[in-house]
């Protein structure tokens, strides 16, 4: 605790930044001057996206093919939206699930299986 204002510091220096200007009285104020020099980020790719807690446990729930209703049921969630938005929709865009007739993807007979990445995540697949 209490290494947050060194680290910016550090790290304003690392970057040849102006010094952070610290005001205290009740609170206190950082006031970040603007760079004289154009600083390129550095990216670095990455190359596994990271697992939510909530698709992990989607992961651990979902047994062969399955409905939203079932999954959702095996989770102990009611909120459709929620578990559409932290749950399924981050399942598939990260290539964990995916959808049996994705075709067709508001189909009443919509199911969603495990990929050959989510087996691995789950340890189903070495």
């Amino acid at each position: 605790m209490g290494t947050g204002i060194e680290r910016i510091r550090a790290a304003l220096k690392r970057e040849n930044c102006p010094k952070v200007n610290i005001r205290f009285n009740t609170m206190f104020t950082l006031e970040f001057p603007r760079p004289s020099h154009k600083i390129t980020p550095q990216v670095t790719p990455q190359v596994t996206p990271q697992v939510t807690p909530q698709v992990t446990r989607l992961l651990e729930v979902l047994q062969g093919e399955m409905t939203r209703g079932e999954i959702m049921k095996k989770l102990g969630l009611k909120d459709r939206v929620h578990f559409r938005k932290k749950y399924l929709l981050r399942a598939m865009e990260s290539g964990h699930i995916e959808m049996t007739i994705p075709e067709k993807p508001n189909s009443r007979l919509q199911k969603y299986r495990l990929t050959n990445k989510g087996l691995k995540i789950i340890g189903g697949d070495d």
